[in-house]
């Protein structure tokens, strides 16, 4: 008669050693990719720096448009008067504060192409669709936090300096807090389109490139063109759908922020319809 741990003994040296490897491919691969992401994230020094230009030059231009606009309200006509925005004007950092995240979001990717340690990343994590869902999680989740804590300093800093001439406004006000969020979201969003347009490009230089004049320059062109082109052409870039979305009161030429939202998103899906395909097709 066997003793129990020479039965223990005997099951473990009949157990199947394929069952080992089945149990090990069954845990998830995203959370211990996505920490591998994090670390990776955290030790690269302008991963600090961008987001802290982020969070500065949207609560510090917002806080000086806000500043120079009351010490010029005297001057101002009685149409630009009742035109005013406080909450968006508050927020105007945001078009600059896009391309110190955007230009982040590509150096998640790019960077990695151009040290080599890409190869070594998908060595390790041959699932490549998987490195890349776990680096747009990684990324998205801390330029979440970052841009939203941006845009509600940046309002509650400009609303405080708009107070000076009772033109203020809170969160509690009509379509207030919907915009302050949409402006979060939005920061959010250009973010993310970098890293897309990163890994479909996978130099630093060109990504950059692309991003500016996705964001910068085609509004200007689109603006060029003959009425009504103009308007309908711009209102589906990006910078005129951010404008939308943290904008309080409504402009003719532009969509509104439900739409502006629903927009911007399928951007960003064609965008990481286009870098999922590449990068599971091309050698690293």
């Amino acid at each position: 008669m066997s003793t129990p741990a020479t039965s223990t003994a005997t099951l473990e040296d009949t157990r199947d050693p394929a069952q080992d490897t089945q149990t090990s491919e069954r845990r998830p691969l995203l959370p211990a990719v996505m920490h591998s992401e994090l670390a990776k994230l955290r030790s690269v020094r302008s991963t600090i720096w961008s987001l802290v230009a982020t969070f500065g030059i949207t609560v510090g231009f917002g806080a000086l448009f806000s500043w120079a606009y009351i010490n010029r309200y005297n001057d101002q006509s009685l149409r630009e008067r009742l035109t005013f925005d406080p909450t968006a004007h508050s927020l105007r950092g945001l078009f600059l504060a896009q391309l110190a995240i955007g230009v982040l979001g590509v150096l998640v990717i790019t960077s990695e192409y151009a040290t080599g340690l890409i190869r070594t990343t998908l060595t390790a994590t041959p699932q490549r669709r998987a490195v890349l869902a776990a680096k747009t999680v990684t990324f998205g989740a801390v330029a979440l936090v970052v841009s939203m804590i941006s845009a509600f300093v940046a309002f509650l800093v400009g609303q405080t300096i708009l107070n000076g001439k009772n033109l203020g406004v809170t969160l509690s006000d009509p379509h207030v807090l919907r915009a302050v969020l949409g402006a979060g979201a939005y920061l959010t969003i250009v973010g993310l389109l970098g890293l897309a347009i990163g890994t479909i490009l996978r130099r630093t230089a060109g990504a950059i490139t692309t991003l500016f004049g996705l964001v910068l320059v085609f509004p200007l062109l689109a603006q060029a063109l003959p009425s009504p082109w103009n308007h309908d052409i711009s209102k589906y870039l990006p910078s005129q759908l951010g404008e939308a979305m943290f904008g309080v009161r409504p402009d003719t030429n532009l969509l509104s922020p439900g739409t502006a939202f629903f927009v911007a998103v399928i951007w960003l899906v064609a965008a990481y319809l286009i870098a999922t395909i590449l990068i599971t097709r091309r050698d690293a």
